[in-house]
């Protein structure tokens, strides 16, 4: 009920206000039926905004760490995305992979729309990195479509670490629905989950014309967040 007066009287409308998103494409998503929607992820925004312009409910599966956050900031996100009826998922440890496909997979046995970020994390350069496979996955064990998304301008309004969103200008595009039913029963080959995994980061490359990055995001911005430390260490005065 909460997530309808979010979507229609207290978040929607503010949303549509400040972004005033461009929609494209809207008819590929379908009426009704279980499907995923894999998008990129750019900003805190994102997981907001695409609720507020679907005319169906949409479930993201969100990093359990939107629910835990302390003080204020953090009881507030949390209270969003509990009433948004987004579903936490613990990303540290050897089985986070596979609860989140279980959720993944109870979202769509009951016909809804599922939303997934297939990088696992938000860009934190605004480039577009490599998928992971949970996604290929999902969409084999369900038998379900993949449409993809491009959240364009959320990066430029909101970019990693700031709180307030500037007024910038957002579309939003999805793209037609990819069909995965040719591979149906072949979800645990490596190779191909692999295949369908790229086909999908690139429907969403060519929406979004991101630069992309042929490597896992986390590695990424692991490596630079080492390489920045380093820096600092060295330029620290001795003694």
């Amino acid at each position: 009920m909460f997530y309808y007066l979010l979507k229609y009287v207290l978040l929607g409308p503010l949303l549509r206000l400040v972004f005033r998103p461009r929609i494209e494409g809207l008819e590929h998503v379908p009426a009704e039926g279980a499907a995923i929607i894999a998008g990129n992820h750019l900003s805190f925004s994102d997981h907001f905004l695409m609720p507020a312009i679907l005319k169906r409910r949409i479930t993201f599966l969100a990093k359990a760490e939107y629910f835990t956050g302390p003080g204020v900031k953090g009881r507030l996100t949390a209270f969003f995305f509990r009433s948004a009826g987004q579903i936490p998922v613990d990303r540290s440890g050897k089985d986070a992979g596979q609860a989140a496909i279980r959720e993944g997979l109870g979202v769509l046995s009951k016909d809804e729309l599922l939303g997934i970020y297939p990088e696992g994390t938000r860009s934190h350069d605004g480039r577009l990195y490599k998928g992971k496979v949970g996604v290929a996955v999902m969409a084999l064990k369900a038998g379900v479509p993949v449409i993809p998304c491009a959240m364009i301008g959320t990066f430029e309004a909101q970019p990693p670490g700031k709180v307030i969103p500037s007024i910038h200008p957002v579309v939003i595009r999805f793209g037609k629905p990819l069909d995965f039913s040719r591979y149906e029963g072949m979800e645990k080959e490596k190779a191909v989950l692999r295949a369908i995994t790229d086909e999908i980061m690139y429907a969403i490359l060519s929406l979004s014309e991101q630069e992309y990055v042929d490597r896992y995001a986390a590695a990424v911005k692991a490596e630079e967040d080492a390489a920045t430390k380093e820096r600092k260490f060295r330029r620290m005065p001795l003694g």
